[in-house]
């Protein structure tokens, strides 16, 4: 079938809104139609390149926070079937792995062919460009796309009356902010924690701490839109930047310093990574959620202080969370109103205007733009 998606063609380039020919499922894989997309900056991340070498580069489709319908499923499909609406993952959960049975599908085996975008069953594409290319797909998905084909491994099935404007959001970002607060670093009732960027992960991580029971939630953003939506979401103080939370650590912890510090920015940074480290009490786990550039190799943190002070630096993928129990959870969360998506989407396009959508979110207009499909 031929299907419209954004491709990236080259490094640093507009997404290119194209025609493409799309394989029907093969065996462990399903047809789905794509109603709505976060548009998350892991994408911008295949763009600028920082992703090298762990995602697939040009020519590719991007987009991995998706939920639409499943419309075909292929042999040995047994979980879905046409008409289910159904949340990806953007790390596939096979259920056999290691990882999987011992509880942290979040690094289920199957990611390893995250960086080939080729289908996990055969390692060949389904998705090919009019000149002939194979395309691959962001996480093994390729949201920003009108239909994909993936695998049932991504693919969480959830009720048919849950809004998937909102439930696309539970792929990655919601998750990835909520668990990395709940999950990764374990907020406990009466905890002092600070969130380093309040993007759409930065967010949730917001809303996971209060939620967790935090005493006071420092958000530091230099923005400040980005500082006043983390208000409602649950910030009790906000900050423009690393160096202003540490002078008032007297104003937000009694000078105790954070007891977690949940870094959520759009890049990772070594440098604010070690200015943030400083924002940790003894004992303070320090949780790394964003993305830092495959090129960048070192931080710089007082190593003695990982001993003398019991500090713990904790990296986080997915929130550490599990898209079969968690996106439903967390979709049920929302429809009893103890979750707030609304207020996530700052503003909706189709996948014509995605490229107006990229650049808000580098101006830091948006927390989160979402695709809508016709």
């Amino acid at each position: 079938m031929r299907t419209r998606a954004a491709v990236l063609r080259e490094l640093n380039t507009p997404w290119s809104i194209e025609e493409i020919e799309l394989d029907p499922p093969k065996a462990g894989e399903v047809l789905v139609k794509l109603v709505a997309s976060g548009m998350c900056h892991s994408d911008e991340h295949i763009v600028t390149g920082d992703l090298a070498g762990a995602a697939p580069g040009p020519p590719m489709i991007g987009g991995h926070e998706g939920a639409g319908i499943v419309l075909e499923v292929g042999v040995g499909v047994t979980t879905l079937a046409p008409g289910d609406h159904v949340v990806f993952g953007f790390i596939p959960a096979c259920g056999r792995c290691q990882s999987c049975v011992t509880g942290h599908s979040n690094v289920c085996d199957a990611a390893t062919t995250l960086a080939t975008g080729m289908q996990i069953t055969d390692g060949t594409s389904r998705h090919h460009s009019m000149d002939g290319l194979d395309l691959g797909l962001m996480c093994l998905l390729g949201t920003f796309a009108e239909h994909t084909v993936v695998n049932e491994a991504s693919c969480v099935k959830i009720d048919n009356d849950w809004p998937l404007d909102k439930a696309c959001l539970l792929g990655c970002g919601v998750v990835t902010g909520w668990g990395s607060a709940v999950y990764a670093a374990q907020v406990q009732p009466g905890d002092y924690v600070a969130v380093v960027g309040i993007g759409g992960i930065g967010a949730n991580a917001v809303q996971g701490a209060k939620m967790a029971g935090a005493r006071a939630v420092a958000a530091i953003d230099p923005i400040e839109f980005k500082r006043e939506k983390a208000m409602a979401f649950g910030a009790t103080h906000t900050y423009s930047s690393v160096d202003e939370a540490l002078g008032k650590l007297d104003e937000s912890t009694w000078g105790r310093g954070f007891d977690k510090v949940i870094m959520t920015m759009g890049v990772g940074d070594g440098e604010e990574l070690g200015k943030a480290f400083w924002l940790g009490a003894k004992r303070s786990k320090i949780v790394v959620t964003n993305i830092h550039p495959t090129h960048e190799q070192t931080i710089s943190i007082p190593a003695s202080m990982l001993t003398l002070f019991e500090k713990q630096i904790i990296g986080s993928l997915f929130g550490s969370g599990n898209i079969r129990h968690d996106i439903p959870r967390l979709m049920e969360m929302y429809t009893m109103g103890q979750l707030n998506l609304d207020d996530l989407v700052t503003k909706t396009y189709t996948l014509d205007e995605i490229n107006d959508g990229y650049d808000a979110m580098r101006n830091g207009e948006n927390i989160r733009g979402v695709i809508l499909f016709d």
